[in-house]
């Protein structure tokens, strides 16, 4: 059985995959095992390291701020980078010179910046012209930072999402008399969200990670910049390292698959129905059409 894109793999095709399956498999579990191994070899398994895992101390004091503070810093950053990413998106693709220009220099602008420095310029900004304390300036620092790149790179999704539609349904909505305006958002809009959701929420999974540059360079009181605390105290480096990643895998698995669900639901949205009219069925409503018309 063939597809548009692929021929069925045939005896010799399935052999191989199943013997190239057979050894990546065994080079993970190899993999996974020197781990362990080494691991072990180190002393880095012993139960008086992992512990502290297992009490509340060590959540309530560490994880649980450390974690409350990069998800208030994410939400912040893609509350207020999604709307102010689509104006500028949007204003790219405008027909007046004077407001796409200006747009573009600004995206172009901040996205070739790397993220870790508009955070260092806003913190010093925040320090020199502004009455923003020293305790809630990190986390100004931060969000300004994250909404500037990320801004600017989903203004780009948002632009790439548009131009992607095909060129009759601008056609027809100023067929019908709609403004460019109203094509935009009762047209154009709803249709490039369904294929702009993936570029979105990794670009949103970005702003959950990236919330750990602030910890590093100014001192943002995030997950990661709260592990090395906690890895002072209890002296179990490895494992408070391997418990973090834990915690923005599984953190960033939620966001995905709560995309993945709500994009299904938008695709089954835009579906039809699928009910196929038979021939007296058109014949009763080409009769009551009539009869009304009379």
């Amino acid at each position: 059985m063939s597809s548009v894109l692929y021929d069925a793999p045939g005896p010799r095709a399935k052999k191989r995959n199943v013997l190239l399956s057979v050894a990546f498999f065994v080079l993970l579990a190899l993999a996974l095992w020197w781990i362990w191994q080494t691991m072990d070899d180190k002393n880095q398994l012993n139960w008086a390291l992992w512990k502290p895992f297992t009490e509340s101390q060590a959540w309530t004091t560490y994880l649980l701020p450390g974690l409350a503070d990069t998800l208030k810093a994410a939400a912040l950053a893609m509350v207020i980078a999604l709307p102010l990413g689509a104006f500028f998106g949007i204003s790219r693709l405008s027909d007046h010179r004077w407001v796409r220009v200006p747009a573009g220099a600004v995206v172009e602008f901040f996205r070739s910046i790397p993220v870790l420095l508009l955070m260092l310029f806003a913190n010093e900004f925040y320090a020199r012209y502004t009455g923003v304390g020293t305790e809630q300036r990190p986390l100004y620092a931060v969000v300004t930072g994250l909404v500037l790149y990320n801004a600017s790179v989903l203004a780009e999704i948002v632009r790439a999402g548009i131009l992607s539609l095909p060129k009759g349904q601008s056609e027809a909505a100023m067929a019908i008399g709609l403004r460019k305006g109203q094509t935009m958002t009762a047209v154009l809009l709803p249709q490039a969200v369904t294929a702009m959701l993936p570029a979105i929420v990794s670009q949103m999974v970005v702003i959950v990670k990236d919330t750990a540059l602030g910890g590093v360079m100014i001192g943002f009181t995030e997950l990661l910049n709260t592990r090395s605390t906690l890895a002072a105290v209890y002296a179990n480096v490895i494992p408070s390292f391997i418990v973090v990643a834990v915690i923005f895998i599984v953190i960033n698995f939620l966001i995905t698959s709560f995309a993945s669900w709500l994009e299904g639901r938008l695709r089954r949205g835009k579906k039809s129905t699928g009910v196929v009219l038979g021939p007296a069925t058109v014949a009763g409503t080409e009769a009551t059409g009539a009869g009304g018309s009379t």
